[in-house]
């Protein structure tokens, strides 16, 4: 198996793993923050989900908005995703939904799936659906699907799911597939980690171009 690279972070007094799975680790509680996941649209979610609850030993998965893919998913679907909460029913599953969503899908009662409204207060943090600002907290959220735009050459570029951190606020890329993504371009202060297939890099910012030494000449008289 290749190696996973994360990036740690402090956050207050928490410790966050951003992860190449496009999720959040909290070492101090065992908890697993995932963005967006929209189970039922593949089984690979749902395989990742187990990956990470295995190798990480997660006691909690709070999923930030978006569980269910649609309200009355295929049955084969649905289906799929029972069984995955069979195999982990010692997992403590909350959700944390908007009610400025329109869209809210509440997950039907056989998957004991605790359904609360942003925001979730644990440890100094408030876990949200959408970014927003709380009093005496840092805020993680999703419901934006950052992403940024990486590559050389002019024709080299690609969009890369990322995750977007402020002193304030840190926003997840969506879990699940099939979301679509939003560019993002951070201000002063703000950092980018970039989410690849097994690693989570941070992406700095350009520097700006030397002047040509006409100009510095020209500023120097």
């Amino acid at each position: 198996m290749p190696a996973v690279t994360m990036v740690t972070l402090e956050a207050h007094g928490q410790t966050l793993w951003l992860l190449p799975e496009r999720a959040v680790f909290l070492p101090e509680s065992d908890t697993l923050i995932v963005a967006d996941a929209h189970v039922g649209v593949t089984d690979e979610s749902l395989a990742v989900l187990s990956d990470l609850v295995r190798r990480l030993e997660v006691n909690r998965i709070v999923f930030l908005g978006d569980f269910l893919h649609v309200a009355r998913a295929e049955p084969a679907a649905m289906a799929a995703v029972l069984r995955w909460r069979e195999r982990h029913g010692r997992l403590e599953l909350t959700l944390v939904r908007s009610r400025l969503d329109p869209r809210i899908v509440e997950p039907p009662a056989v998957l004991d799936v605790q359904a609360v409204d942003e925001p979730l207060m644990h440890r100094g943090l408030a876990l949200c659906h959408r970014p927003q600002p709380i009093a005496g907290a840092f805020v993680l959220a999703g419901y934006v699907y950052p992403c940024v735009s990486i590559g050389g050459r002019r024709h080299d570029w690609q969009r890369l799911p990322c995750f977007w951190f402020s002193p304030y606020f840190g926003v997840l890329p969506a879990f699940g597939t099939f979301t679509g993504m939003q560019a993002i371009k951070p201000a002063k202060g703000e950092r980018i980690f970039g989410a690849a297939a097994d690693r989570v890099f941070e992406l700095l910012p350009r520097p700006k171009p030397p002047k040509p030494l006409a100009e510095l000449r020209d500023a120097r008289d």
